[in-house]
């Protein structure tokens, strides 16, 4: 215990009101994608104003962000609760198919939430007309601040922390699954997992592709930007894995560190799992790119 943190007494909920009976909060977690999503328009349109960037020219009229914006909403939105379906509990929606769609009390997947940006994107272009490969790489760039932001709403709400470590910087979250260690006569102190991911999924890897595309012309160049996004943010979610608990369905009995899917002798997460496919088709899309 010696040098750790006491977690900061910030509640999940900015404030909370009740109207006809209901009560309705804002929590910290909404507003990280709202705020997100906001900034992310923002460097779109700040893109989208800079012909100089682009290798033909802007590849869509900022009047068309509305309805990329709507495509994108539902694409993380319904892709992330269907990858935390299929990928996390599907026992447990199964067994209770209607609790799908109650997103209010949490659970979404960042791999699932990609996979349908990604269909989202595919579907905006076909049907407006917009280059793939430009219309991709911006989004590469606008997507980092939601991370950000995610990731410290998952710190604030005592969510998806790391393992037991004696590092000075370990963080005593609260609640009794937080605090179970193997040999617990005091507090469990963790890793902040969710701050690390912060700092490398939003703010490193943000940066990054923020100066390759507004400063270095990495616009110019097709898929390039996409593909520093899978690899970044895959290396870095495999990086922290080693780090964040496994998620709680995938804890067995007496195994207080969680649960590795045994692939051909070695541990992988579930995270890292789902990871690698994103750091493949990285390297992949940069030595096509390279050799174009």
């Amino acid at each position: 215990m010696f040098g750790a943190i006491p977690f900061p007494n910030i509640s999940p909920e900015i404030f909370a009101i009740e109207v006809f009976g209901f009560n309705l909060a804002l929590r910290w977690y909404a507003l990280a994608y709202i705020v997100g999503i906001a900034i992310g328009w923002f460097i779109i349109k700040s893109a989208l104003r800079r012909p100089h960037l682009w290798r033909n020219g802007p590849p869509m009229e900022v009047s068309q962000l509305e309805d990329l914006l709507t495509y994108i909403v539902i694409g993380v939105i319904g892709g992330g609760r269907l990858g935390y379906v299929l990928f996390y509990k599907p026992a447990d929606f199964l067994a209770d198919p209607i609790s799908i769609i109650r997103i209010w009390e949490g659970g979404l997947s960042f791999h699932g939430g990609f996979i349908g940006v990604v269909l989202a994107v595919y579907l905006f272009s076909r049907r407006k007309t917009v280059p793939l490969p430009d219309l991709a790489d911006i989004i590469a760039v606008s997507a980092t601040p939601s991370i950000l932001l995610v990731r410290c709403a998952n710190f604030i709400n005592a969510e998806l922390w790391g393992r037991p470590t004696d590092a000075p910087w370990g963080i005593v979250f609260p609640g009794i699954d937080a605090q179970a260690c193997a040999t617990a006569t005091e507090p469990c102190v963790r890793h902040p997992s969710q701050l690390y991911e912060a700092g490398l999924e939003g703010l490193l890897l943000g940066a990054i592709l923020f100066l390759l595309a507004f400063r270095f012309g990495a616009l110019k160049k097709p898929w390039l930007l996409s593909a520093v996004f899978f690899l970044g943010y895959g290396i870095a979610r495999f990086i922290v894995e080693f780090v964040r608990q496994p998620d709680a369905q995938f804890v067995t009995a007496g195994n207080e560190l969680g649960l590795r899917l045994h692939i051909d002798g070695y541990g992988l997460t579930m995270g890292q799992l789902l990871s690698l496919p994103m750091i493949i088709a990285g390297i992949t899309v940069i030595l096509i790119a390279r050799r174009r």
